[in-house]
């Protein structure tokens, strides 16, 4: 863990946290929602909807198979990021891991740093450093999107969540994490949060006009 009663040398840690987190990051920045719509015959999901390589704009091409798919590798990479870490060096080089896999997925370098909204890779990581917090946001998603069906209210709702479930479950450390990836995802959303302020958001299931 981060020690801030007794510092530790960044001098000699920070390469290989640096390292952890470009590990996160090359996993979390394979763009496999752009990979699986090509695969399936959809061309470029970049010129698609919003342009994200998210699975709720993969959605948008009709085929539901791929966005399921594109969800379960999304958060797939996140959790084997910080699953090798955490294995071979512990929780603080999973923790940067985690951090990198979510980055790499907002700013893939090999698509011009334009990737998804982070969702799906934040709900991998999150089930593979503390699976009951896991629970809790997937079931914060779930109560919101019963409640309300806009799939962005509940996503934004279990990221801004999470740092509080953390810290319930005393992983201070994972809580000030998750304080940043909350930040990075609600910055990623800032169209959404601006429909739904307007009350203009789709509704989960709502036909086009």
């Amino acid at each position: 863990m981060f020690d801030f009663v007794h510092p530790i040398s960044w001098a000699v840690a920070g390469p290989h946290y640096a390292l952890a987190a470009l590990f996160g990051y090359l996993l979390g920045s394979i763009p496999f929602g752009l990979i699986f719509v090509r695969l399936a015959g959809g061309g470029d999901v970049r010129k698609i909807g919003s342009g994200s390589i998210g699975a709720t704009n993969v959605l948008r091409t009709g085929k539901k198979w791929v966005a399921a798919a594109t969800v379960l590798c999304d958060a797939g990479k996140g959790a084997v990021a910080v699953l090798v870490l955490q294995a071979l060096y512990g929780n603080d080089m999973a923790v940067f891991g985690a951090l990198g896999a979510v980055l790499g997925h907002l700013f893939p370098v090999w698509l011009g740093f334009r990737g998804g909204k982070g969702v799906a890779t934040f709900y991998g990581v999150t089930f593979a450093l503390c699976w009951p917090v896991g629970l809790l946001a997937g079931a914060t998603w779930l109560a919101m999107a019963f409640l309300f069906r806009i799939s962005s209210l509940s996503g934004l709702t279990a990221t801004a969540l999470a740092p509080v479930y953390m810290a319930a479950f005393g992983q201070h450390l994972y809580a000030t994490l998750y304080l940043v990836l909350a930040v990075l995802i609600w910055l990623m959303h800032r169209a959404n949060i601006a429909r739904l302020l307007a009350g203009t958001e789709p509704r989960i299931g709502a036909k086009k006009a």
